[in-house]
């Protein structure tokens, strides 16, 4: 698993760790079961505090994406599709309200907005 951390990134580093494995899971680059590096081994590797990678896989067994298991390890869960769904929407919605204020400041129009999704869904199928 490679995880890069931007230290000029505005996003702090927890949850840029806690980012990059959510979407490793979500992808199925990392498989449900899969053993995660250990707590302390992903700080060694990333040069960050134990405390950062504890935040950060905390809040992943909090959302449900692993399981921590005292003593053995931290292990990827499978992810219930119906909650899998609702957090998905949920971040399609938190994009295109970002993607509603900068068309405001450009004063481009819905159907303008309709076009480029259109060609970027068109760019998928080729």
């Amino acid at each position: 698993m490679k995880i890069i951390i931007q230290n000029s990134s505005d996003e702090p580093i927890y949850q840029q760790i806690y980012s990059q494995i959510r979407e490793a899971i979500l992808s199925g680059n990392i498989n449900e079961g899969e053993l995660l590096p250990s707590i302390r081994q992903l700080s060694r590797e990333l040069k960050v505090s134990v405390i950062t990678t504890t935040r950060a896989y905390t809040d992943l067994e909090n959302e449900g994406y692993i399981m921590i298991v005292q003593g053995k390890g931290c292990y990827v869960q499978k992810i219930n599709q119906n909650v899998l769904e609702e957090k998905l929407i949920q971040n399609i919605e938190e994009h295109f309200l970002e993607i509603k204020k900068c068309a405001k400041i450009l004063k481009k129009s819905k159907e303008e907005l309709f076009g480029i999704l259109s060609i970027l869904y068109e760019e998928d199928e080729q």
